[in-house]
């Protein structure tokens, strides 16, 4: 990475868009990702929100997989939103028959944590990592962290309680979508993570 990091986004399904737009506005160079080959070239991946199990499903038709989960371990630097939360998970609760995840996040992560489309939500979160304002966050069939392993820990919960977002090394996961309420502060803080682990 030269100065101008490159940052992969899954590109499978989902809001690859609103991900490309925002990274690029703060710097990074954007490529989209559905071969395995393509991974060679980034310095950190994006896996966005959209439906956790067709992604998997794609990623293995695709023959992405198992290059992705090797990056992973070896060190890739990820942010993963709602459905890429639910990817990065080491452990999951709720996904359908033969769902897998890339893992990487010492998390167990329950799918639709809080109910389908028509109970999405926007909230204020305070995240002390990030300082204030509050974070406005979109929850759309959003997961929930229901158990945080030692390597990971906690960055927020809402009011209610629920874990909602967490890091571990380079790799962040938030169960809302702040590129959807023009929230920058989380990408920001990925690109960061990019940096420090170039």
């Amino acid at each position: 990475m030269a100065g101008r990091p490159t940052v992969g986004i899954l590109a499978l399904q989902g809001d690859v868009r609103e991900h490309a737009a925002l990274l690029e506005d703060l710097g990074a160079r954007t490529v989209r990702i559905r071969r395995a080959e393509e991974l060679a070239e980034i310095d950190g991946l994006v896996l966005p929100g959209g439906e956790s199990s067709t992604i998997d499903k794609l990623a293995r038709a695709f023959d992405v997989r198992d290059a992705l989960v090797d990056r992973l371990a070896a060190g890739l630097p990820a942010y993963g939103t709602c459905a890429g939360l639910i990817l990065l998970a080491d452990r999951l609760q709720g996904g359908i028959a033969g769902q897998r995840t890339f893992g990487g996040l010492d998390v167990a992560v329950r799918r639709n944590a809080f109910g389908r489309q028509r109970e999405s939500f926007e909230a204020e979160l305070d995240v002390p990592e990030l300082g204030a304002p509050p974070v406005r966050c979109a929850f759309i069939r959003a997961p929930a962290i229901e158990e945080i392993g030692p390597r990971a820990r906690e960055l927020a919960r809402l009011p209610s309680g629920e874990i909602v977002a967490a890091e571990q090394g380079v790799i962040l996961g938030t169960a809302f979508h702040p590129e959807q309420t023009g929230e920058r502060r989380f990408h920001e803080r990925f690109l960061a993570l990019v940096a420090r682990a170039a």
